[in-house]
């Protein structure tokens, strides 16, 4: 069945969106559509580091807003949030509603607050103390709050940047914000109620003027005692006000909140509704559909009207009718966040790559971006993964994009900048003795850094690097190949087994080399590299980067000893203590959580590791051990995020693993079988088609595969090829409640 885009209430969302988490002992029969079923409250209390947040956006869509708090325990709403330019961003501007002495006004009001729902499209909450009912709805650019008052006082509204200007012309108020590297955040708003004084808020004081400018802007609309609902509708920009103008007419006019509610949770019935699933557990259900939600978050459409403003050369361009599209952090996102993109939007995807390629141009160096954002390229992280996505996307069929142009761009950014992570400086020393050596050289304990390219805080990673590079120039190897470039193809083949360079066939770890080709000793795979082990690995240990060879696992196998010996190892991850209390364990890896063992569901390095059994001959492994991690770190509550989730990053492994697949190399068009949570998903394919996995006896306890079939025909490897998927048909498979130790055991 094709879901439903009928308006309705909002049904079971207050049971969801409580926080709370129902009985996970039965099923629902009611009928609910997708986005129903989205609880943005999971995991708004962090394990450690940053909580997801309750995001309320269209997919894929300029204007993100969240209530301003640091998660969900947060006492105090400050203000009302009206753009978060950034995923985890604050808000450019805010508004802030306010009854009471006049004295007490200040740029952003510190509400108490009750009653809050929320939603992927709407919004509503109480401030209980100023006793005022805010209602809020937004489409893609632009959005509108409802506010009632309860007291018989005047009325007065704030709004604050916290640093750029404000305008009243006697209709509207028009404003920005500056944030990084020169780029700008516009508004326009208008209040359908005319105000009876304009003042500005200065050191404290209002004083008569329409216009206000620097560190935290502010203008204040006083309307007379009696005031009991005010409305304001705006627009936001990146190229200027006007555009902020334009947007708010286009997509409001006319328009209730009521209607952009309705509009709303059409278009995330539509988006969420490519992937439908059936049977199951309701919590099942709902962190699906929520994993799902948040790969809509980044990256972002920032065209307005066939034009866009770009931070990486700081010029307001034509979008010639293609979407430009920002704020996408590739170090992780490549993994599976793209990947399934490509599966549910290809299209989409095939603009985000077009996009990539466009930044390479308007940036000084031709280099693939890295961490493309609002503000434009921020290059953090390790390593140059906007290949593996270019690849991956190109040998799934989209070919949308100049795939030259794109192959140049990774080139450089792989070549000519540095490989010393969170720098874009050309390269340097560095770079130079891996292209001679084929690894990053480490430094022991206590020596001092010579390197000025390599950051102070995030140090050399070079294990990380050597890595991560070894599969980028895989990658590189595979784009000269398609594009007939036998000397490229070649060349970085040859260079894309330099993670041998760091194997330690003693400990079969890859471990750190110093300039000379010494191992660095005495050696903890656990806590040595200091800090998120920076100093050799990257925010994960050794533990983690022992698997990171996605390009060539047969080879790794090999490395370990061959499957019996590489299933030991991967199995001893999973058993291995901390090592250390967890206060000690965490100080220093903070990023590493979510732990079985060594194993951390927490971050993205380690998202591929649990399908790895099914290259040695022990798909049952994998089957069990990803039913075991869903279940464990990814709950209907919350903490039901293990860890830092990046946009999708993390939450597009749990759309996969849920539906029973995962790409476990980019750039490899195939699928490794896991276990699917539940009876049915139906994959509805932009060609028309539709791929199904269905799940014969499917449970908690029936979660091994006991036989498959593919379109009909006998399944026997633990893998299928997206060339079968984009197709459209049918994978069945038998499931029971233990292990068929022969089942996918055939390569």
């Amino acid at each position: 069945m094709k879901f439903s885009l009928r308006k309705s209430l909002f049904m079971a969302i207050a049971i969801l969106l409580a926080g709370c988490t129902a009985s996970n002992e039965s099923t629902s029969t009611s009928a609910v559509d997708p986005v129903d079923l989205v609880n943005p409250y999971m995991g708004n209390i962090s394990h450690l580091l940053v909580p997801t947040f309750p995001t309320i956006h269209l997919p894929n869509s300029l204007l993100r807003v969240y209530p301003e708090r640091r998660d969900y325990t947060g006492d105090l709403l400050n203000g009302l949030p009206m753009e978060v330019t950034s995923h985890r961003g604050s808000s450019a501007f805010n508004l802030s509603p306010f009854q009471g002495n006049i004295e007490d006004i200040k740029p952003v009001i510190k509400y108490s607050y009750d009653l809050e729902k929320l939603t992927p499209y709407s919004y509503y909450v109480y401030l209980d103390e100023q006793q005022i009912d805010v209602d809020f709805g937004l489409s893609h650019q632009s959005a509108a709050y409802d506010l009632k008052f309860e007291k018989d006082e005047p009325v007065y509204l704030i709004l604050n940047s916290k640093q750029g200007g404000m305008t009243w012309d006697g209709k509207a108020i028009s404003g920005y914000q500056l944030i990084e590297n020169d780029t700008k955040v516009y508004l326009y708003l208008e209040p359908e109620e005319l105000p009876q004084q304009v003042s500005a808020l200065k050191s404290g004081r209002l004083i008569e003027a329409t216009n206000a400018k620097g560190k935290n802007a502010s203008l204040v609309l006083k309307y007379p005692q009696g005031t009991k609902k005010l409305s304001v509708r705006y627009g936001i920009s990146f190229i200027d006000a006007e555009q902020a103008h334009k947007n708010m007419k286009r997509e409001l006019t006319g328009k209730t909140i009521a209607d952009l509610h309705t509009e709303g949770r059409e278009i995330w019935n539509e988006a969420l509704g490519k992937l439908e699933i059936s049977g199951g557990l309701e919590n099942d259900k709902t962190v699906f559909y929520t994993s799902l939600y948040r790969c809509y978050e980044r990256p972002v459409c920032i065209s307005e009207d066939g034009r866009y403003y770009s931070a990486f050369d700081g010029t307001v361009h034509d979008d010639g009718g293609r979407s430009f599209y920002t704020d996408d952090w590739i170090w992780d996102s490549y993994r599976a966040h793209h990947p399934l993109r490509v599966l549910v939007d290809p299209k989409k995807e095939e603009d985000i790559l077009n996009s990539f390629v466009l930044m390479a141009e308007q940036m000084d160096n031709f280099w693939m971006p890295t961490f493309p954002e609002i503000t434009g390229d921020s290059r953090r992280m390790n390593s140059n993964h906007g290949v593996a996505s270019v690849l991956d996307a190109y040998r799934k069929g989209l070919k949308n994009f100049d795939l030259n142009e794109a192959y140049l761009a990774c080139k450089g950014g792989i070549t000519e900048k540095t490989l010393a992570p969170w720098s874009g400086k050309p390269a340097g020393k560095l770079d130079q003795f891996y292209k001679e050596h084929g690894y990053i050289p480490a430094l022991r304990e206590g020596e001092k850094e010579t390197i000025s390219e390599v950051h102070p805080f995030e140090r050399r990673q070079p294990v990380a690097v050597t890595l991560g590079t070894s599969y980028d120039e895989w990658c590189l190897s595979q784009i000269a190949k398609e594009l007939g470039k036998t000397e490229d193809s070649e060349h970085f083949l040859k260079r894309s087994y330099n993670y041998r360079n760091l194997f330690n066939s003693k400990t079969k770890f890859f471990h750190p080399k110093d300039s000379k080709g010494k191992f660095i000793e005495p050696f903890d795979y656990v806590f040595s590299g200091g800090m998120g082990a920076r100093g050799y690995y990257g925010e994960n240990n050794g533990w983690i980067y022992r698997w990171d060879v996605q390009h060539n696992i047969p080879d790794l196998i090999a490395l370990m000893g061959g499957n019996e010996a590489f299933v030991t190892d991967l199995d001893a991850m999973f058993s291995e203590p901390l090592g250390a209390g967890k206060y000690e364990f965490y100080a220093q890896l903070p990023d590493h959580t979510g732990n079985v063992g060594q194993f951390s569901m927490a971050n993205e390095p380690s998202l591929h590791i649990p399908y790895l059994y099914n290259y040695a001959g022990k798909p049952w492994k994998t089957q069990k051990r990803i039913r075991t991690l869903l279940h464990e770190w990814f709950r209907n509550d919350l903490m039901g995020v293990p860890g830092d989730e990046d946009g999708g990053g993390m939450s597009s492994f749990v759309v996969f693993s849920s539906m029973g697949f995962y790409p476990v190399t980019p750039g490899i068009p195939v699928y490794s079988i896991g276990s699917p949570m539940f009876e049915k998903v139906k994959v509805h394919l932009a060609n028309g088609k539709t791929f199904e996995v269905e799940a014969l006896n499917v449970s908690a306890d029936n979660k091994y595969i006991q036989s498959a079939t593919l379109n009909g025909k006998t399944l026997t490897k633990p893998w299928f090829s997206h060339n079968d998927l984009i197709k459209g048909g049918s994978l069945v498979l038998e499931m029971g409640s233990k292990p068929n130790y022969n089942w996918g055991i055939q390569h």
